[in-house]
Order: structure tokens, then C-alpha cells, then sequence
């Protein structure tokens, strides 16, 4: 072979190598969630000829059960379409505590269902808050800061967390009993200044669910004393006024522009009366995460080509929507429902199909359908959102 065809040869080679070597890299950083390939390497799951199911029955996975409390989460692992979102339903007793813990890899926002909870986090800087949470409260924790969660008053207390990352888990995240507990007690004694036998009777694993007696009322002040961030972590979503009221349903939403800590998540609680539909739409930038609080929906996936997928959804059940997927939520039931969605984006933005076919002419409206423009002028003249029972053209919304 000629010198210059072998160099030829094999810079061809090694650029057919290097390209080989760039796409197996990406489609493994996109497999692993990596947002800067999520628009470039096709996910495997959903490059079917058939669309996955974007549903999981949660609250009736067993999960991690310690006395009367518990925790069942929802990753890629038991809803394998659900790479950018994870969420957790977890329980806790009178007296009960998920302990001090931390999460390396994802950010937390809750939404209390039942009862109330006091947590306390800590940032970077030392700053620490406290607050309690009712029935219709949020919290948010960015990523790696410590915090813990307990149960007050007598009654138990149920609440969802959702995750801005598919691949979180709930059962690996990093609690103290666990790292305390695999230190030498010399480490420990130098670390804290006392003696090694002040840590005599420490927990050798992890605990997970602490357990005493129910908290006092008034929060105890911190060791440190009280040194408050400058954004809370707190946001009281169902005491505000819904964002949208509609015939047929209403939302409650929270992002980062009224809740400024919440960089990562936003978050809806939809209410739908028998028949109501939360019309087709999709997310350009987010994931959505979906759980049923209450009453019966049906959820239709579209994933171009022809593929569409229909999901009943009931309470307790999780279901899922890709970012830029359309899709709908329908209640079917015979009672209200109520779902809180989660998004993995401190700003919301969605794109409704009346809202898209209102923005358009009636004569291009009349070529892409070769249909006579007179029809088009029939159709809703703005945003519908949400329809009632009988349809579009008796829903008004009263904001958005």
C-alpha cells in the first residue's frame, strides 16, 4: 500500500474511531440522564414501534416498611420511561422521623397530602431553617443540603416527594446513622472533640425511620442558634388562590417566580370534575411526573409516527410523560379527581393544542387540513386549558 493511501487509510480509521468512541459515550451519559444529550441520542425505550407504559401502581408497592411508616418510591427501575423525574410516597407515625440525610444527585419537592411535618435544612453556608407543613404545603431542598423530616401531633402524616433525576434513590441516599456509624470511634472523637466513649451505644447501620416521642410544639432552637437563609424553603400552594378556575377543573401551580428556591421542579395540583379535560398539550422543556391524589383519569401518550398510548390512572398510581410528548388527562371516574404533577424545570411552559390551531391563520389552518377555512373560524379563538364535560365551547377561563 502506498505511504499516502496508508495514511489515508488510517486517519480514516481513527476518525471512524473516534466518532464510534463519541456516539457510544454520548447514548451512555444519555442513558444515565445527562441533559445535554437528551435532544441528540434517541432513548432506546422510546424509538419503538410501540410506546412503553407510562404507568406504575405506587401505593401498592411494598417499598421500605419500618413500625407504621414507609416509603415506596418510583425510578427508572420500576417505571423504566422515567428518566428525568423520580417520586416517592412515603408515611410517617406520631413520633416518627426519616433522619438527617442528604441526596448527592437530585433535588427534593414535597407536597403534603395528610397531617403536618416539621423539617429542618441546612445550606452550604450554615444557615438552617425550620418549618412546619400542612395538608397543601411545599418544601424544597436543593441539591445536597441536609435535612430531616418528622411527623407532628398525633396524627400520621403522608406526603410526596419528587426528584429532579430518574435515577435517584430514595434507599441509597446518605444518612448520618450510616456514616457515623462506619467511623472509628477515634475519628469520631477527634472530629467532634470528646472522648471516644461519648459515642458508645450509636447506631451501627443505618436507621432510616428514627422513632421517639412526638415533637413539642414550638420548634427547639438550633445548637448554633437561629441563622435563617435568605429564601425559604416553604411555600403554602393550596392556600393561595388557584391559577386557573375553569368550568370543569381548576390548577394550583408553583414554580421558581413564586417560589424563588425551587430551581428545579414546579409544581401543579389539577382538579377535574367528572368528564372534565385537561386538554392535548405538551411541555417543550420538562418531564412530567404524575400522581393521582384522587379519583380516576385516563392519560393519552403521543409519540409521533402513529404511536399513541391510553393509561387508566387511579389513586396512588404514577404516571409519566417524556418531555415534548403530547399527551391529556381526562377524568373518567364519577367523582372529582385531584393529581399533583411534578416537572423537572423551575419554569413552567406548556404548549395547548387550541392555544397552537388559535395562534394560526384560517388559511393555513384550511391547507394543512384541506378543509374550507369557514370550519376553522368555528374553533376556540384562544386557550382552552380546560374543558368541562360537554366540551370546549363552555369552558371560560377566569386566569391563566
Amino acid at each position: 500500500m502506498a505511504d499516502f493511501q496508508r495514511r489515508d487509510f488510517l486517519a480514516g480509521a481513527a476518525a471512524f474511531a473516534a466518532a464510534t468512541t463519541a456516539a457510544l459515550v454520548g447514548t451512555k451519559q444519555a442513558e444515565a440522564g445527562d441533559p445535554s444529550f437528551m435532544n441528540n441520542v434517541p432513548d432506546p425505550l422510546l424509538a419503538n414501534e410501540e410506546l412503553p407504559t407510562f404507568k406504575f401502581a405506587l401505593e401498592k408497592s411494598t417499598g421500605k416498611v419500618i413500625g407504621n411508616s414507609f416509603g415506596k418510591e418510583a425510578t427508572v427501575k420500576q417505571l423504566p420511561i422515567s428518566k428525568g423525574i423520580a417520586g416517592v410516597s412515603m408515611r410517617l407515625e406520631p413520633g416518627a422521623m426519616r433522619e438527617l440525610h442528604w441526596h448527592a444527585t437530585a433535588a427534593e419537592w414535597a407536597f403534603v397530602i395528610d397531617g403536618r411535618v416539621r423539617t429542618t435544612v441546612i445550606d452550604p453556608q450554615g444557615n438552617s431553617e425550620t418549618n412546619d407543613f400542612n395538608s397543601g404545603d411545599v418544601w424544597y431542598f436543593p441539591r445536597g443540603h441536609g435535612h430531616m423530616l418528622e411527623c407532628l401531633g398525633q396524627e400520621p402524616t403522608h406526603f410526596i416527594l419528587i426528584f429532579d433525576n430518574g435515577y435517584f434513590s430514595e434507599f441509597g441516599t446518605f444518612s448520618i446513622t450510616d456514616w457515623l456509624g462506619h467511623v472509628p470511634k477515634s475519628l469520631l472523637a477527634k472530629n467532634f472533640g470528646l472522648p471516644e466513649s461519648a459515642f458508645d451505644g450509636f447506631p451501627k447501620e443505618e436507621v432510616y425511620f428514627a422513632r421517639g416521642s412526638v415533637p413539642a410544639e414550638t420548634p427547639v432552637t438550633p445548637l448554633q442558634g437561629r441563622t435563617l437563609p435568605p429564601l425559604t424553603h416553604k411555600y403554602e400552594l393550596l392556600s393561595q388562590t388557584p391559577h386557573g378556575i375553569f368550568k370543569g377543573g381548576r390548577e394550583w401551580r408553583v414554580d421558581s417566580s413564586r417560589f424563588p428556591i425551587s430551581k428545579t421542579v414546579t409544581g401543579v395540583i389539577l382538579d377535574l370534575d367528572p368528564g372534565a379535560l385537561r386538554e392535548l398539550h405538551w411541555h417543550p422543556t420538562a418531564d412530567e411526573w404524575q400522581y393521582i391524589i384522587k379519583g380516576k383519569v385516563s392519560v393519552t401518550l403521543f409519540g409521533s409516527h402513529g404511536r399513541y398510548r391510553t393509561e387508566i390512572l387511579e389513586a396512588g398510581d404514577v404516571g409519566y410523560i417524556p418531555q415534548g410528548y403530547g399527551h391529556s388527562i381526562e377524568n373518567v371516574g364519577d367523582t372529582p379527581s385531584r393529581a399533583l404533577l411534578g416537572f423537572n424545570t423551575g419554569e413552567y411552559a406548556t404548549i395547548d393544542l387550541s392555544q397552537w390551531i388559535a395562534g394560526n391563520p384560517v388559511d393555513v389552518l384550511a391547507t394543512n387540513f384541506s378543509k374550507p377555512a369557514s370550519l376553522f373560524e368555528k374553533f376556540p379563538h384562544r386557550d382552552v386549558f380546560i374543558t368541562d364535560k360537554d366540551g370546549a365551547e363552555k369552558s371560560e377561563s377566569q386566569s391563566r
